[in-house]
């Protein structure tokens, strides 16, 4: 594929208005970037779209066809047709956010959501082993594991109903460096990070990493693991990463 091809400008409409993109970007992306409020919990510009939370749902029309999609996946194309809260759109959109209510009860993004559109519980059980749970399954912590930090430290396990993120075994994960990428990127916060004594502990993933001190200022500033990584990808000299961001 060319430079040219990459880049190459298409119009296209949002709710019958004329808007210019890049041919094969994310239309949930587009759309956002022109200021329309769509939802989405599985979503991250850093990272690959999965469509796995299916609350970006929109209406396009190419052609003589029409249908409902997900945006984060769709690639943006000449002369679509876009259409945003339609009756449609809305009703599944309540169903998916019934059905992601009664996995992850204790996702206040989910929450929050459902309260938005007016969703409760009345109509379906939370399981016994989901009364706790706010992992909605969205991917996003494996894929910048995967795609930006390279660790490939977790992964999906298990199928259907027993789905799950978890690390290898749901053991400790030990090819995770401790980065936090995961904690940072997971929308409805149920990773964990807490630094004590000296020791990083990334919850979910039961990985618990001492801390580099400043050669400087004493201060604990990155997990030893992570820096050695870091330092063996870049080829760094010993002693590279052995001051923290501010005494550099």
């Amino acid at each position: 594929m060319t430079e040219e091809t990459k880049t190459e400008k298409v119009t296209f409409q949002i709710e019958g208005r004329d808007y210019e993109g890049e041919r094969g970007e994310s239309l949930l992306g587009a759309l956002r970037r022109y200021g329309y409020d769509v939802p989405s919990l599985c979503y991250h510009e850093a990272v690959s779209p999965y469509g796995a939370c299916r609350l970006c749902l929109v209406e396009v029309k190419k052609g003589r066809r029409q249908k409902l999609t997900t945006s984060c996946n769709y690639p943006v194309q000449e002369g679509i047709q876009v259409f945003l809260d339609t009756e449609k759109v809305v009703r599944n959109r309540k169903m998916v956010l019934e059905l992601l209510l009664a996995k992850a009860p204790k996702a206040q993004a989910v929450r929050k959501l459902a309260e938005q559109y007016g969703v409760s519980l009345d109509r379906l059980q939370v399981e016994e082993a989901d009364k706790d749970n706010a992992c909605i399954l969205c991917g996003l912590c494996n894929r910048v594991c995967d795609e930006v930090v390279g660790a490939h430290a977790i992964s999906f396990a298990g199928r259907g109903l027993h789905k799950r993120m978890e690390s290898p075994y749901d053991e400790v994960a030990e090819d995770c460096i401790g980065c936090g990428a995961c904690v940072w990127i997971c929308p409805t916060d149920c990773v964990g990070i807490k630094e004590e004594n000296g020791i990083r502990t990334i919850v979910r993933w039961h990985r618990d990493l001492p801390m580099q001190k400043c050669k400087e200022c004493g201060e604990p500033f990155a997990p030893t693991f992570q820096l050695m990584q870091f330092a063996k990808a870049i080829k760094a000299e010993k002693g590279h990463f052995d001051k923290c961001p501010d005494c550099r």
